[in-house]
Order: C-alpha cells, then sequence, then structure tokens
C-alpha cells in the first residue's frame, strides 16, 4: 500500500483530474445492478460533471455607421454588427437638445430592433445655449462655431438607447457634459482646424485628440460620453442583459 501511495504522488495533478472525471463518467454509465450500460442524457452527465454548458450570450447590433462610436464600443465587445439606421434628424418644431438626442437614439435603436440581438442606438446633440451646433463639413462653418463658442460653455446631450432580444427591455440613459472654452483668437482655432480638421465632429473639435487645448475645463461623469457613446453606464446594462464582461 505504501509502494502505490509513493507512486499516486507521482502522477501529474492534470492527469489524476483527468482519471476523477474518467472515473465518475464511467459510474455514471453504469447501472446499479449488474454493472450494466445505460443510457444517460448528456445534460444530467454535465451537471454530474459540473460542467453544465451555459446559454450563448446574445449578439450586439450597433445601429450607427459613425466610426468613433464602432471604436468606443470596441473597447467593450470583441465582436458585434454594425447597422445604419434609417432615421429622420431632423429636430421637431420645439424641440429641445436634450429631448432630440433621446428621440434620435431610440429611433435609431428601434430601428435594428425585433430580431435576436441587443441592439444599441445613441445620439449627440451640443447645446451652445438653446443653439444645436451640427457638424460643419469644411472649414469655414467650423470657423464660425469655434468663434461662437469662444470664452462659453457648450452642452453635450448623448443619449443611448439599449433594446433586448425581440425588441423587449428597453433602457436609456442621458449623459450630460458641460465643456467650458477658453477665449480663442482667430489665429490659434485657424490653426487646430488645419491640424486636427474635426469637420465631422458636432461642436467643430475632438474631445479626445488636440480639441483639449480649446478648453478651460470640463464637466462630466464619463469621459466617454463626450466621445459619443457613454461607456460605464452601456458596460453595465449589457452585463445586466447577459453579455458577460470583465
Amino acid at each position: 500500500a505504501g509502494a502505490e501511495l509513493v507512486r499516486l504522488r507521482r502522477v501529474p495533478r492534470r492527469q489524476i483530474s483527468k482519471l476523477n472525471t474518467v472515473n465518475a463518467v464511467s459510474e455514471h454509465k453504469r447501472s446499479s445492478v449488474g454493472g450494466e450500460p445505460r443510457c444517460v442524457k448528456i445534460s444530467s452527465l454535465l451537471r454530474t460533471l459540473g460542467l453544465a454548458m451555459k446559454p450563448e450570450p446574445p449578439p450586439v447590433v450597433l445601429a450607427s455607421t459613425s466610426r468613433y462610436r464602432r471604436a468606443l464600443l470596441e473597447r467593450l465587445l470583441p465582436a458585434f454588427s454594425c447597422q445604419s439606421p434609417d432615421v429622420d434628424e431632423t429636430p421637431l418644431a420645439g424641440e429641445s437638445p436634450a429631448a432630440l438626442a433621446e428621440r434620435l437614439a431610440c429611433l435609431k435603436a428601434r430601428s435594428a430592433a425585433g430580431g435576436p440581438a441587443i441592439v444599441i442606438g445613441s445620439d449627440q446633440v451640443p447645446a451652445l445655449g438653446s443653439q444645436v451646433l451640427s457638424k460643419p463639413e469644411s472649414l469655414e462653418p467650423a470657423m464660425a462655431q469655434l468663434q461662437a463658442c469662444s470664452g462659453r460653455q457648450v452642452v453635450f446631450h448623448t443619449g443611448v438607447c439599449v433594446i433586448g432580444p425581440g425588441g423587449t427591455a428597453e433602457r436609456f440613459h442621458m449623459d450630460r457634459t458641460i465643456v467650458h472654452f477658453r477665449t480663442l483668437e482667430t489665429a490659434e482655432i485657424r490653426r487646430y482646424l488645419e491640424r486636427e480638421e474635426p469637420f465631422d465632429c458636432a461642436g467643430s473639435f475632438k474631445a479626445e485628440g488636440l480639441g483639449v487645448v480649446l478648453m478651460e475645463r470640463i464637466e462630466n461623469e464619463d469621459p466617454t460620453g463626450i466621445q459619443g457613446l457613454p461607456l460605464i453606464w452601456l458596460a453595465n446594462c449589457l452585463r445586466s442583459m447577459g453579455v458577460p464582461l470583465p
């Protein structure tokens, strides 16, 4: 018996684990009378071994073609798909910037909802007072925007809507970021725009890039909110819907 114990200690731990698993399977496959094999359900066998399979998490669809939102979501998920939302983004009469961001985020998510995937829709509306700031598309409109923002504050309303598989469990969150601009000279505005070319960004600057040099300070709860997709809230929401995140 002593020699057998010594020999057992020399067996690698991984091999012992495999032997134990094989023994458990063998015992489970034998009947209580005569040791004859009997049919065993795979699910029952896996439960016996503590290896019950977990359901696959639902796929995720980002209802956006924005390269900025896609890059942000890639920080959370290794795989997802993007779908272009067919949504008219024209503001309604008398609609506030925050209400516009909420309505468009929900419309974008609903445009791709109803299938087996979790769908994410988001929209951002920056406002200088009651004036909505759009994407400038070229140098001169961007110059005019930043000159208007000089020495003032701009509020970025970023709405995100998440809808569960089958169009169920719709959830919404609004992120609010306040950017306080320095007093800017025309020459430095032009130098900034020529260097970074943020013409596809509402507000005419990139907070995640060189645009920080235009700011005096910023107020927010989520640093990714101003970039177009508040990841702190989104990560918690996806986790509650069964998406595994660290």
